[in-house]
């Protein structure tokens, strides 16, 4: 049976995931998922180089996941996001890799990464109506509309939760209100000024998409909270979850609902970035989309399109 394998290597971590079709035209069934656990973030130089341990890193990641991978093996896709795509040393750190590994990672523009998110959200909502999906990234903020199975607009934008981090929010908090402030009024204005950026006029489903907006929503929705309960982020509830995010020691983001202590230091930004861009997108909610780029990618690999894709779903 045929078999599609994506190797995604991230700023947290690398995701080995293999699928197939299943046996019924409901969805796809994956064969194996193995992440290994990665923190690039902590290995980044002032400029954005990833340091000789960062290196080291990602070979031990990739070679720990690949060997993961079933026997036969499908030939895997493997890409690296933008911890390792905009890094000044790209190059240096894809050839070192693929030395040490036999695995040469690709790079995906974020364009590419936005419409491959968009593909991933349209089979998984299975309609045809308009769409809009957000996705907030480490580095960059992948947004796509369109009405069809591909999306008419594209867009990445240098507003990822990592690049706010490390420009705005030093160890990822603010030194004042007035720090808060600025920084939400900057990036309103950034967003909120950008031509083409799709709306969610009436009619427009939104999806979120990527870990940030999924925390968020487990944030908003409180502890214990029925898992319906955080399927969807109200503007309201982000805004509380934000102000919460404030206050609270990055040495306790943790033990908060739904955020997770390896991504704790980026949750700030992460909160800012979605309030600005729900703001400039005319949305007062969005919907949680499990589905993201890797999906995308998974479902072009096994050719799942049109009618047939729509009647898909993928159980991780």
């Amino acid at each position: 049976m045929q078999q599609a394998g994506v190797l995604d290597v991230g700023c947290h971590s690398a995701l080995l995931t293999v699928v197939r079709p299943a046996q019924a035209a409901t969805g796809l069934e994956t064969v194996l998922s193995r992440k290994v656990r990665l923190r690039l973030h902590q290995m980044l130089a002032p400029d954005g180089r990833l340091r000789e341990r960062g290196v080291r890193s990602v070979q031990r990641a990739v070679v720990e996941a690949m060997e993961a991978g079933p026997d036969p093996r499908p030939e895997v896709f493997a890409f690296a996001t933008s911890v390792i795509r905009d890094a000044p040393n790209r190059n240096e750190v894809i050839s070192r890799v693929a030395r040490a590994t036999g695995t040469r990672l690709r790079v995906l523009p974020g364009r590419e990464e936005a419409r491959l998110a968009y593909v991933a959200a349209r089979h998984w909502a299975g309609d045809h109506g308009p769409l809009l999906v957000l996705d907030i990234g480490g580095g960059t903020v992948e947004i796509a509309s369109g009405t069809g199975g591909q999306p008419d607009t594209v867009l990445s934008l240098p507003f990822g939760a990592r690049t706010v981090t490390r420009q705005w929010l030093p160890g990822g908090t603010v030194s004042s209100k007035r720090h808060l402030s600025g920084l939400r009024r900057h990036l309103r204005e950034a967003l909120g000024e950008l031509p083409g950026l799709p709306t969610a006029r009436p009619g427009t489903r939104v999806l979120a998409s990527s870990k940030t907006f999924t925390q968020l929503a487990r944030l908003s929705a409180g502890r214990g909270a029925s898992p319906r309960k955080a399927r969807e982020l109200t503007l309201t509830g982000l805004r509380a979850s934000l102000a919460l995010l404030a206050r609270t020691d990055i040495r306790r983001r943790g033990d908060l609902p739904g955020i997770s202590g390896h991504r704790a230091e980026q949750s700030l930004a992460g909160a800012l970035v979605a309030e600005a861009l729900m703001d400039a997108c005319e949305t007062p909610s969005v919907e949680i989309c499990p589905w993201s780029t890797r999906e995308g990618l998974l479902l072009e690999r096994l050719s799942v399109t049109g009618t047939a894709a729509r009647r898909h779903r993928l159980t991780v």
